[in-house]
């Protein structure tokens, strides 16, 4: 199976996940991005996602670190792919010449099948809970030794 290009959503669940596995403590940057196998600079950008989102918090600092907002069982995974990538399409939709009648016929025939598409995984992620994933996880375990 051919790896995605973007990993931004991943990333963005495994953090959290390690967020609310802390039970209140504040966690680095530097410990988050060890465990997803990532670049500090890279998981700030997307933890400044996710606080925009109202997901997470975080402080500078000695001591300073991040921290989940809201409670694990009323964020979806839906939550964090919107707070990641709204707006963004899942088909790859491309701008067809304005001058082609068939690619603009096309184009507007994925729109609205990536429309649909968009619902159906927002539909399906918003059936998990990070709550849920916390308890499958040995995310305390980890965090609890970092």
């Amino acid at each position: 199976m051919a790896d995605s290009s973007n990993t931004q959503f991943a990333i963005g669940v495994h953090v959290l996940t390690l967020l609310y596995a802390s039970d209140g403590e504040r966690v680095s940057s530097e410990v988050l991005a060890g465990s997803a196998g990532s670049n500090p600079v890279h998981i700030r950008r997307i933890l400044g996602r996710l606080r925009e989102a109202g997901l997470v918090e975080s402080s500078p600092g000695p001591g300073g670190g991040w921290l989940n907002t809201r409670d694990p069982e009323d964020v979806t995974l839906a939550d964090v792919r919107q707070a990641l990538h709204a707006g963004d399409r899942v088909l790859g939709v491309h701008g067809a010449h304005p001058d082609c009648s068939v690619g603009q016929q096309i184009q507007s025939e994925l729109e609205q099948i990536d429309d649909r598409a968009v619902e159906a995984l927002d539909r399906e992620l918003s059936r998990t809970t990070l709550a849920e994933l916390v308890a499958r996880s040995n995310a305390r375990s980890f965090v609890n030794a970092a």
